[in-house]
């Protein structure tokens, strides 16, 4: 109310003096003019006085009412407490304030009658009534507010707790997170540049003592290619707002076109070191476990991350791959029976490892087995088809038939995926003694904790190939040439013919199922289209928008076979000149918009999909939102993409 009067009151001061000046001249010409200019002067001045007077009226009547309104309230009383008090009108106007206040809050101003905003506290009048103490700031002050409701007004408490809260504050600013680092390929250096590779360890940690002093922190050189360095919080907080721009800074020490890398794991706002380094570790084997050359920061439970850009390297060595193929024949021997599944929506990698590991068990490990399948929903029907043609039925089974199986030691094969929520049946899981899961994918943060063996490479092309390098170890030569058609079919789908994410791993494991009697030919029947999903798929890329390097489709109308559509879209989008990244988006029966993400390398679409709630690889990956507004979807993308 006092800004309503105050603003207007010299507005009509104002105003009548202009009119008094422009009435002097007016008299030498036209009398007339100059009673009715001097008239409404006159009129301005008055109305100034009334509203003036009407204003101090409305504060002591007000302040009256307000003091009436609340109970105990004694003012001389409340001048001589040494802490801010303050009457509010019900309008959050001030009515009354003591000493305290005046001499905290206002030295200089007389406040009475002005509106309390949010602005002036930083908190709402009536959250703070409501709550049991609010934090609320006025300049460089800092109090604890409690409000009291007296029906016509409210009762305003402050107590200022700046000094603690600075304290607090430098509390939390030196808060220790500790960061694990590892230099992610310096075996690669030294195997390709022997001579020159010592020179390349010392630039990569010259640039991470660099950076370690840079942000005031503790830096200290473990076993090997191992570092710790120990921050602060306020530092911390400043390098992720750069987003661990150590990481580019990394990236531009190369000998040839190898460029150094490193993963690090960050422990971060934990009660001690101790917990700080057990988060750290735990935080550099998610980095690690997603292809490192990127940091991730355990935050509880969930883990933030930064980087990422560049593909996996190859880790995996025929000693590792002899001890994971053992773990996985000693795991077969406890149980009294095995099921192999993989994720919904199986494509020819998931149904390619299914029948490798298949053949495996029941024909090396001499244990039963079958594969879990939702055939309906299956991408890979034709090798299914084909599989069954060859080796008989009984070996693919649906999910509900395969639970009726499950004892207490039924050991289940997870392959090509890692999450529960991903799998054909998560009740297969739950109802399993135990489980091995074997994955390409980058290690997600809802990963299955408790297998008995995890094999989570995300250097390897597919999961066919992971399961070829395990079964080689395996005594009788299981594979026959249907188990050799099927793994390899795997691998030319995740590696688009060889083109992306081949390593010579793929290589040779593709020249060794070569020599076990896979037909090529055969194969790329698994991959042939009908024409009307042919004519479909054209009609479809030839709708796609570019976006920053990225082609973007719309699957708009309904078409049969949606999901290997878009997938296979999307593939051939890659092929478009100057595109490095495609996004195919479709509805699907349930009501949700699914996104198929696929490129070449130089994006990385797990990222932008994990940024939508989904996952995948570098070169492939995909997201389901419950948005039904492809507008929405496309904006949360474009977002994505952004970012």
């Amino acid at each position: 109310m006092k800004n309503k009067f105050s603003h207007t009151v010299p507005y009509l001061v104002l105003f009548a003096v202009a009119m008094m000046i422009l009435a002097i001249p007016a008299a030498f010409y036209d009398l007339t003019l100059f009673f009715i200019q001097g008239s409404v002067a006159l009129v301005a001045v008055i109305a100034a006085i009334i509203l003036y007077f009407l204003f101090a009226k409305y504060v002591q009547f007000s302040l009256r009412n307000a003091v009436k309104s609340v109970r105990n309230a004694d003012t001389s009383f409340a001048d001589r407490l040494n802490f801010p008090v303050a009457v509010l009108s019900t309008d959050d106007e001030l009515v009354f304030y003591n000493k305290a206040f005046k001499k905290l809050i206002c030295p200089e101003d007389n406040l009475m009658g002005v509106h309390i905003d949010y602005k002036f506290f930083s908190a709402d009048i009536a959250d703070i009534v409501k709550s049991e103490g609010t934090a609320v700031k006025h300049g460089n002050k800092m109090f604890t507010a409690f409000g009291a409701d007296a029906g016509t007004g409210t009762v305003l408490y402050l107590f200022d707790d700046t000094y603690y809260k600075n304290v607090d504050a430098e509390y939390k600013a030196t808060r220790q997170s500790v960061a694990m680092v590892v230099f992610d390929n310096r075996e690669v250096f030294a195997d390709e540049f022997e001579e020159e590779s010592a020179h390349i360890v010392l630039q990569v940690e010259d640039t991470l003592q660099k950076w370690a002093a840079d942000s005031n922190a503790l830096y200290r050189k473990l076993a090997g290619n191992r570092y710790m360095i120990i921050f602060e919080e306020r530092e911390l907080k400043k390098i992720i707002e750069k987003k661990f721009d150590i990481i580019d800074k990394i990236h531009e020490i190369k000998m040839g076109d190898v460029e150094a890398t490193v993963s690090i794991g960050v422990g971060r706002g934990e009660n001690n070191l101790r917990k700080s380094q057990n988060s750290a570790k735990r935080a550099l084997d998610m980095a690690l476990g997603r292809g490192g050359d990127q940091v991730a920061i355990a935050t509880g439970k969930d883990f933030d991350f930064y980087g990422g850009k560049s593909v996996g390297v190859e880790k995996q060595t025929k000693v590792r791959t002899r001890m994971i193929a053992d773990s996985v024949a000693n795991a077969v021997a406890e149980c009294d029976k095995v099921i192999i599944t993989g994720h919904k929506f199986s494509d020819l990698d998931s149904i390619g490892a299914s029948i490798g590991m298949y053949r495996a068990v029941t024909r090396s490990l001499g244990k039963k087995a079958c594969i879990a399948v939702n055939y309906e929903t299956s991408m890979a029907k034709s090798l299914i088809d084909k599989y069954k043609a060859d080796r008989g039925e009984g070996i693919f089974v649906s999910p509900e038939q395969a639970l009726t199986q499950v004892t207490a030691k039924t050991l289940l094969i997870i392959v090509d995926t890692q999450t529960v929520n991903m799998l054909e049946d998560k009740r297969l899981f739950e109802q399993c003694g135990s489980c091995i899961v074997i994955d390409h994918h980058r290690r997600q943060v809802d990963h299955i904790q408790n297998a008995v063996v995890f094999l989570n490479e995300s250097g390897a092309s597919s999961a066919s190939e992971l399961c070829t390098s395990i079964i080689d170890n395996f005594e009788g030569d299981p594979l026959g040439k249907p188990e050799a058609e099927a793994l390899l079919s795997g691998i030319i789908l995740d590696t688009k013919n060889f083109v992306i994410n081949a390593g010579s791993a793929a290589f040779e494991t593709a020249a060794y199922l070569r020599k076990k009697g896979a037909d090529t030919v055969a194969i790329r029947q698994h991959f042939a289209d009908s024409i009307d999903n042919y004519i479909n798929k054209y009609q479809l890329i030839s709708s796609a928008k570019i976006y920053k390097e990225c082609a973007i489709v719309l699957v708009q109308n309904e078409v049969s076979d949606v999901r290997l559509l878009a997938a296979k879209a999307a593939d051939e989008l890659l092929l478009i000149k100057g595109v490095k990244a495609s996004f195919v988006m479709y509805r699907t029966n349930e009501g949700t918009i699914n996104v198929s993400a696929r490129s070449f390398g130089k994006r990385n679409v797990q990222v932008v999909m994990e940024k939508m709630g989904g996952g995948g690889h570098h070169t492939m990956a995909a997201a389901q939102l419950k948005e039904s507004s492809f507008e929405v979807a496309v904006n949360k993308l474009i977002e994505a993409i952004d970012e």
